[in-house]
């Protein structure tokens, strides 16, 4: 920001170089750029995420059902399953052999993780299943999808910024290694006199 400020007092400033405005205005086009090109992309990849979630949340949906498994009796833990020591109530599972109904009508029973503090023989809970009572996870609802949708969309702003950002860096990196050299070259061809009157002589 203080380079493009700068443009505006540099302008009739007999101090000021060729290269002080190129750098004001590369601030400037990165400025422009960053407030221009990172919402349209940001909102670009936000709406196709949003399509392509919200139509695996379609397909989810259509694929997976949730139906009603009756406890037989509960399991002992599985090495595999959360440490209840570490989980939280949210998370906490019981392991139990359940019985269910798939939506095409055939019974199945197997062990699954159930929501239950402490499930009894005769307790319901949900679980869900594909069309022929296949275990599944649970599909993704609107709300996430939309949230992942915008964090998708977010990302793609920040990343076009930073993008743009560093872009802007390396110009004016490169900017001050040429304004070096070129100081250099003059150091050069002033010699070593410079400075000292009747030196030479």
């Amino acid at each position: 920001m203080r380079a493009i400020s700068g443009l505006w007092r540099w302008r009739h400033n007999p101090l000021c170089r060729r290269t002080d405005l190129l750098e004001g205005w590369v601030a400037l086009a990165a400025l422009l750029l960053v407030l221009i090109t990172a919402p349209v992309l940001g909102t670009l990849v936000g709406s196709a995420a949003q399509d392509a979630l919200q139509s695996s949340v379609r397909e989810q949906h259509r694929a997976r059902h949730a139906v009603t498994a009756t406890v037989v009796r509960k399991l002992d833990p599985s090495p595999l399953d959360v440490d209840p020591e570490t989980s939280t109530g949210r998370d906490l599972r019981s392991r139990v052999l359940a019985h269910w109904t798939a939506p095409d009508r055939t019974d199945h029973h197997g062990p699954v993780l159930a929501r239950l503090e402490d499930p009894r023989p005769g307790d319901r809970f949900h679980i869900w299943t594909d069309r022929q009572g296949r275990l599944v996870t649970r599909p993704l609802d609107t709300a996430t999808a939309t949230t992942h949708a915008v964090l998708a969309g977010f990302g793609a702003a920040l990343a076009t910024a930073g993008l743009v950002e560093c872009g802007r860096r390396f110009v004016v990196w490169r900017m001050v290694r040429r304004r070096y050299a070129l100081w250099d070259q003059a150091w050069d061809g002033a010699g070593p006199d410079w400075g000292r009157t009747g030196t030479g002589s």
